[in-house]
């Protein structure tokens, strides 16, 4: 399972094999880029988050507790990098697609681009923290995982969800565009 090799690469790490790192960033460098690009809505931004989420992670390695899941404990290094990040600085909106993307016919691609920009000007009207909440329900996370990786009882998590999916919902309808629209 991919935790048992985490924690192997954690152990040769800690005893000296610098390179066993690469297999972590090998295997979660998407999900990291992905996370920081949904909150600080910039890729080279997003990429300079990634890289220090992944130097962080490295220098900190030994603090890791390996009774937890180790995505876990980067995830939250993820997540506390790309709200520091946004929080200290006021970035142009960048409206290209993020990383991930399917194969379209050219007027799927379009229509899939225009709902991906209202998308994103949608987003960038949220906080840090509000893009932070959808992105880690986006990647399935339950409430609980949310609450531990954000440092908010579970109540909470489901009460500034729901608040952001709201504000999400009357932005876009403010646009004209359904929230559930399908390109």
């Amino acid at each position: 399972m991919d935790e048992e090799k985490d924690l192997e690469a954690v152990r040769r790490c800690l005893q000296g094999e610098v390179e066993a790192f690469g297999a972590i960033i090998a295997r979660y460098q998407k999900q990291v880029l992905n996370l920081a690009y949904r909150i600080v809505r910039n890729r080279e931004d997003a990429r300079d988050v990634g890289q220090a989420v992944f130097v962080k992670a490295f220098v900190g390695l030994s603090s890791f507790d390996s009774r937890y899941k180790f995505f876990s404990w980067l995830y939250r290094i993820a997540i506390n990098e790309s709200l520091n990040f946004a929080g200290k600085r006021d970035r142009r909106l960048d409206l290209g697609p993020a990383w991930t993307s399917e194969a379209l016919n050219p007027e799927g691609q379009f229509m899939a681009r225009e709902f991906q920009g209202a998308i994103d000007k949608a987003l960038a009207l949220l906080n840090p923290r509000q893009r932070a909440l959808l992105a880690l329900s986006l990647d399935g996370l339950s409430y609980k995982e949310m609450g531990r990786l954000l440092d908010l009882p579970e109540r909470k998590v489901k009460s500034k969800l729901f608040a952001a999916r709201t504000k999400l919902r009357e932005i876009l309808a403010q646009d004209g565009r359904p929230a559930h629209a399908n390109p």
